[in-house]
């Protein structure tokens, strides 16, 4: 007979006793060695006999059979997520805008010593460049004792930049104001002055210094210089060019944007003035060159190691542009050799830039464009409307073929047809197809001239653009089919006067129209058939024009002979084209049925 079954509270009452039991025992050996520790402490002797601790007596429960409940876990609760601390603002902002001001103001103060005294008769000039030279060494001696200091970068970086921007200014002015020196050894000094000081910049690894330097000189140097004659655009080059050594290895975007604007805004104001006077100027043409050099140069230091790749390059250009403005101080043919000269070496960097480290991608592009536009201003500058008319269409021709695989190069076949053909419909407007016009021989061989490269281009333009539709192939067929007329009707009426001459040139239009329809058609059958759409919507659009010519302008402007002519010949031209392309098709058809893998 077997007993009563537990309930299973009596097995959670045995679980607890065993656990007390244990935890009984425990504190009881804990006392005994704390007792112990007492007396070793004390000094007291031992006892003689030490106190056994005896088990404490365990109740044993009867003897559980049933099976231990099962407790589901209680669920986990996530713990809420810290709340996020306020960052405090810094303050230390504060110290820069205060030190900035510092340098704005205490430069200012040089200059008044260096121009306003003199100008006043104030202290005599060896004591004005003595004390200007004076405070330089000891702010720039101050900003070196101070970098080491706690806090101190802030403090020192301006003070420096202080320091050396006086200094520079204490040579500019002995140069301009007082000609103690001559200008070539003023300029050396200047590039020295300039190279040492801000060669901190570079050891203290401190862009903000070299803008503290350079952005001041911008604004105070031409009070100075005593205006923006070619001394101070020399002392700025000086400059721009000294501070070059101190970006290489440095990743200093906004350097090289001071760098680049101290030169070319004095050039754009003594172009200017140079251009408002009408006066030729050999050395401001001669800065505008190394103006420019200076920047090409520096872009390809720069590039391989600036993550700033596009600012870099697009700065880069900003700082030739005053070359593209040389004409304002040079003769024009002078001017376009040296522009030109400009765009050829830009194309020199374009064509090996993959071989050029840096180069490669946004900076490609950069003076892709940068050379279609110096190559416009060259052409500009030396020819005028009738012939750059008839260049720049043909230099879209050319480019649209030579760079079908670069998108710059298509953008700018574009820009070149684009212009070109703006000045084309000046010097041949629709009115001269329209109405009998008397032209000279000069302005009939441009339009020749021009009306051949208008095609051209047109045709090389669509061709350039892989995959180009239907949309573009259309107009470009409908520029063709406007310069074929032009030609025939100009060429008509300067060999056979307005009259019967403009009437030729009809003729002779319309059945050009006709002739290149069924070109078209050739062309389109020597295609395979998937690749016919396009030529044959082509043919069929000039045959429509052709056509509504035909019947809306020949038929009631052309007079005898003409109208009979033009008439016969369309009309076998198109019944020509319709049983040749028939036969043709059908010949290519059977080839095809019985060869199908040919």
């Amino acid at each position: 007979m077997t007993g009563p079954t537990p309930t299973p509270h009596a097995a959670v009452l045995h679980g607890l006793s065993t656990d007390f039991a244990a935890l009984s025992q425990q504190f009881a050996r804990v006392s005994a060695d704390l007792v112990e520790l007492d007396r070793v402490l004390a000094g007291r002797p031992a006892w003689p006999h030490p106190m056994p601790y005896a088990a404490q007596p365990v109740y044993a429960p009867p003897p559980v059979y049933a099976p231990q409940p099962v407790y589901a876990p209680q669920p986990r609760y996530a713990a809420p997520a810290p709340a996020r601390l306020r960052k405090e603002r810094s303050d230390g902002w504060i110290g820069t805008l205060l030190a900035t001001a510092g340098v704005a103001v205490t430069l200012i103060g040089v200059v008044l010593l260096l121009v306003l005294a003199a100008q006043a008769g104030i202290l005599r000039p060896q004591f004005r460049v003595v004390a200007g030279g004076v405070l330089a060494a000891a702010l720039v001696g101050a900003a070196v004792r101070l970098r080491g200091r706690p806090g101190g970068r802030v403090g020192s970086t301006a003070l420096a930049a202080t320091g050396i921007a006086a200094a520079y200014m204490d040579v500019i002015a002995v140069t301009a104001i007082y000609h103690w020196v001559s200008q070539p050894v003023g300029l050396l000094l200047a590039a020295v002055v300039g190279g040492a000081g801000l060669t901190l910049a570079r050891r203290w690894d401190s862009q903000r210094l070299g803008l503290l330097v350079l952005v001041p000189l911008i604004v105070l140097a031409p009070i100075v210089a005593d205006g923006f004659g070619l001394l101070l655009v020399a002392f700025m080059l000086a400059l721009s060019a000294a501070a070059l050594p101190v970006q290489l290895g440095k990743d200093w975007v906004w350097l090289h944007a001071a760098r680049i604007a101290a030169p070319i805004l004095p050039l754009f104001v003594a172009l200017e003035l140079a251009g408002g006077e009408e006066r030729y100027d050999p050395w401001l043409a001669c800065s505008c060159v190394v103006a420019a050099l200076l920047a090409l140069i520096s872009a390809l230091l720069l590039l391989p190691g600036t993550t700033h790749r596009s600012a870099t390059a697009v700065l880069s250009a900003v700082g030739t542009t005053p070359l593209l403005g040389v004409g304002l101080a040079v003769d024009r043919v002078v001017a376009a050799m040296m522009i030109a000269a400009l765009a050829a070496a830009l194309l020199a960097v374009v064509l090996v830039g993959d071989r050029l480290p840096g180069v490669a991608g946004a900076a490609h592009r950069v003076f892709g464009a940068l050379c279609a536009v110096a190559a416009l201003v060259a052409v500009t500058v030396a020819f005028d409307g009738r012939v750059a008319c008839a260049v720049l269409l043909a230099m879209a021709a050319v480019v649209a073929v030579a760079g079908r695989d670069d998108a710059v190069a298509r953008w700018a076949a574009i820009g070149f047809g684009a212009i070109g053909a703006a000045q084309y419909l000046e010097w041949a407007p629709p009115g001269t197809l329209l109405a009998p016009t008397a032209v000279s021989a000069a302005t009939a061989a441009s339009t020749l001239a021009s009306s051949v490269a208008l095609a051209a281009a047109a045709m090389a333009v669509a061709w350039s653009w892989r995959g180009a539709d239907r949309m573009l192939w259309a107009g470009a067929a409908a520029i063709v089919g406007y310069a074929v007329t032009s030609f025939t009707v100009t060429a008509g009426v300067l060999i056979g006067g307005p009259g019967r001459g403009f009437f030729a040139g009809h003729t002779v239009a319309t059945i050009c129209w006709m002739a290149m329809a069924a070109g078209l058609f050739g062309y389109a059958l020597r295609l395979p058939r998937a690749d016919r759409s396009v030529p044959i919507a082509g043919g069929l659009g000039l045959v429509a024009a052709a056509m509504a010519k035909l019947f809306l302008f020949d038929l009631g402007t052309l007079d005898g002979m003409f109208r009979v002519v033009v008439f016969i010949v369309g009309g076998l031209l198109l019944l020509a084209m319709g049983s040749g392309y028939a036969r043709l098709l059908d010949r290519q058809d059977k080839l095809t049925s019985q060869n199908p893998t040919g």
